[in-house]
């Protein structure tokens, strides 16, 4: 079987730093995602896993340079799926109006669009939600929401997607939807990088993983980084303590595209 085709770009953290207020959240990060790999992120928390990933979107101040270096020099679509969605839960939302507003152009009220409607049908039935489509998000559980989220980040179809923390609420159906989302990826050589606490699920799905507190502690294959004594290392690193991170300043160079 020839190997499949790199759709994603390979990322590169280059000294990237970032302080809020006299806190160092990030010190000199430099770290390589290769393209097409699916990348893990891990770490305690309070670490500065979800910061890069704000860095990387743009949604973050930071000092130092991020470059993505997409297939053909032409940007392509980052999807994101974050940890969680704050919402009111009494709001009458369904599914669909929320795929919807994360999705398309169109104003939900207005409901789901002939352009985008076939593919946000496709992605919800990727994360076996399509017979839930009108129900309200309030009514939810946390691990189907939390497919919810996964479909929005398929749409539309991405070529770089960031994941925090993806397996947080999902049940053991949910596991095995997201596993079969990573494949999805992996054979049409999407890039991932993907913060995750299951060391499990790292060890088994990922490519790649770096250890980060504050700073990279360690980087390489899953059984290299996933020891006994690198994970002591990682976990029990004071990595509040230190020198100074330069101040804050500048946005990711290169980055641009459509987020999902």
């Amino acid at each position: 079987m020839s190997p499949a085709p790199i759709a994603g770009p390979s990322l590169r953290f280059d000294a990237v730093s970032l302080t809020l207020g006299r806190t160092d959240i990030l010190r000199q990060v430099n770290l390589r995602v290769q393209a097409g790999t699916v990348h893990a992120l891990i770490g305690p928390n309070g670490a500065g896993k979800s910061s890069l990933v704000k860095t990387l979107l743009g949604q973050t101040p930071h000092r130092g340079t991020l470059t993505l270096d997409w297939p053909g020099k032409q940007p392509g679509i980052i999807g994101y799926v974050p940890q969680a969605l704050e919402f009111d839960r009494g709001l009458p939302m369904t599914v669909d109006d929320f795929m919807a507003a994360m999705c398309q152009l169109r104003p939900a009220f207005l409901g789901l669009s002939r352009s985008q409607g076939p593919a946000i049908g496709q992605a919800l039935a990727a994360v076996g939600m399509l017979d839930k489509r009108g129900r309200r998000m309030g009514a939810l559980s946390g691990g189907e929401r939390q497919r919810v989220l996964l479909a929005q980040g398929l749409v539309p179809e991405p070529d770089l997607v960031v994941l925090d923390e993806p397996m947080a609420a999902l049940d053991e159906a949910g596991a095995r939807v997201f596993e079969a989302l990573l494949a999805r990826w992996r054979a049409r050589g999407v890039t991932v990088l993907w913060v995750e606490h299951d060391l499990q699920a790292v060890r088994r799905l990922a490519d790649r993983v770096t250890g980060l507190n504050r700073q990279v502690l360690c980087d390489g294959a899953p059984a290299e980084v996933l020891s006994g004594e690198r994970l002591l290392e990682l976990f029990s690193h004071a990595g509040a303590q230190g020198g100074q991170a330069a101040g804050a300043g500048g946005q990711p160079a290169a980055l641009s595209g459509s987020a999902a």
